[in-house]
């Protein structure tokens, strides 16, 4: 990884600017997304940070996930002169507790150049006093997890998730993994170990897969699933999702599943404009989409009659335990009791009026006489019934088209009045006639 991955993601959001008016922009609400902040609710609030914080952890560099600027002062480690892609954090003249956070770029005597989010509504490039500058920051090597252990909190948790729907030691001669513990295979364990599969081999191995050791299990699926997966690039439910395809499917095919979900292009290799297709949806419909393609191609499976049930509710049980850790956030609710997170109107079933016998509705049968006084008389004929012979001889086809104009008109004036009136919602029901 370059030494300042996270600049390529910050140059990618440049231009990105907040929305005027009522809405907002979605690459802005990712940033609040991807730091655990779901009670952003407009791009409006103070999202310097969360630019920052965003750029940092699409490189698999750890942020302080806080919207505060000055939590920047805390992270990493001083450094003395600029440096490219630092951390700059400024003061603001609004109080001692208020700050701005942005990328460091150049400087000369008076003035910081710098790559940042909120300047002037959007991300963009300008220059800070330098007399404004509290500290340059740089990450620490504990800060950065591509190279080291992944945050605990949730590699933990998706590991303990893809034990529980591996199981312990199988031997199903269905299974083309052929031994398998933990979901290790044998020749997962193998390769781990440098050791080749053969005839002397075998029948240790065996046996070692059958007493794995925990840690060794553990370092297995960091090293051949998780980091190849980058799924510590990834929202939290997303980056569980994630994993346990990768596991059952492969990396590849896991990371092609991904930018199929994501609608990023898809070439398998999870790079900066498939963390910004992810970064913008949110992470319960992604996880949603992702689910529905592993089902369909589990079901293309040759041997899917035989292990389909157990596949398909290991995709079921991930997506619910994907779904805990990023749930759909309630919606905020101001003093005057409108929320602006979500503005469908939610329907009391207790208070609601029960529903009604589709044939106790004025609107249907003032639609059944409109219809009947129009087409009858065309159709009837070819049905047997002569309402157009001799009855027009008698009436007159003058007569005919009053009663037929006089029909029409009360069949609309009824299915006008029945709509305007009606309070209650439409059911079927059964109708048995007897002739």
């Amino acid at each position: 990884m370059a030494e300042t991955a996270w600049m390529d993601h910050a140059w990618a959001e440049l231009g990105q600017r907040e929305m005027a008016g009522g809405g907002d922009n979605l690459r802005i609400m990712a940033f609040y997304r991807e730091l655990g902040h779901a009670e952003a609710a407009h791009d409006e609030i103070a999202w310097c940070a969360a630019f920052a914080g965003a750029s940092l952890e699409r490189a698999g560099v750890a942020s302080t996930r806080s919207l505060l600027a000055r939590s920047y002062l805390s992270w990493g480690h001083p450094i003395d002169a600029g440096r490219l892609g630092a951390i700059a954090v400024f003061s603001r003249a609004a109080g001692e507790n208020s700050g701005h956070v942005a990328f460091y770029l150049d400087s000369d005597a008076t003035r910081i150049f710098v790559l940042g989010g909120n300047q002037n509504d959007a991300v963009s490039v300008t220059a800070v006093a330098r007399e404004r500058l509290l500290g340059l920051r740089w990450p620490s090597a504990a800060g950065q997890s591509p190279g080291g252990e992944p945050d605990p909190s949730i590699f933990d948790i998706a590991l303990a998730h893809v034990l529980r729907m591996e199981g312990g030691w199988t031997e199903d001669p269905y299974d083309p993994g052929g031994p398998t513990n933990f979901g290790i295979t044998l020749e997962t364990i193998a390769a781990h170990r440098k050791i080749v599969v053969d005839a002397g081999t075998y029948a240790q191995l065996k046996h070692n897969l059958r007493q794995i050791p925990a840690t060794e299990v553990r370092q297995i699926y960091l090293e051949r699933y998780w980091r190849p997966a980058r799924a510590g690039l990834l929202a939290p439910a997303v980056a569980l999702m994630h994993f346990d395809a990768a596991v059952n499917h492969g990396a590849g095919t896991a990371a092609r599943i991904l930018q199929e979900a994501s609608g990023a292009s898809i070439d398998g290799e999870i790079g900066p404009e498939t963390l910004r297709a992810c970064a913008v949806l949110p992470a319960v419909e992604l996880i949603q989409r992702y689910a529905a393609i592993r089902r369909a191609r589990y079901r293309a499976l040759g041997h899917f009659w035989r292990f389909g049930r157990g596949w398909l509710a290991r995709v079921d049980n991930t997506l619910a335990a994907a779904g805990a850790l990023s749930p759909i956030p309630p919606p905020v609710v101001q003093p005057n009791g409108e929320s602006p997170m979500n503005d469908t109107k939610s329907i009391d079933t207790a208070s609601a009026p029960a529903a009604k016998w589709w044939g106790g509705s004025i609107t249907v049968w003032g639609t059944i006489i409109t219809a009947a006084s129009t087409v009858i008389p065309v159709l009837g004929p070819l049905i047997g019934l002569d309402i157009t012979g001799e009855m027009i001889r008698q009436l007159g086809s003058q007569g005919v088209q009053a009663v037929q104009a006089i029909g029409g008109l009360a069949g609309t004036l009824m299915a006008i009045y029945g709509r305007a009136r009606a309070s209650t919602r439409l059911e079927l029901r059964a109708v048995t006639l007897q002739l």
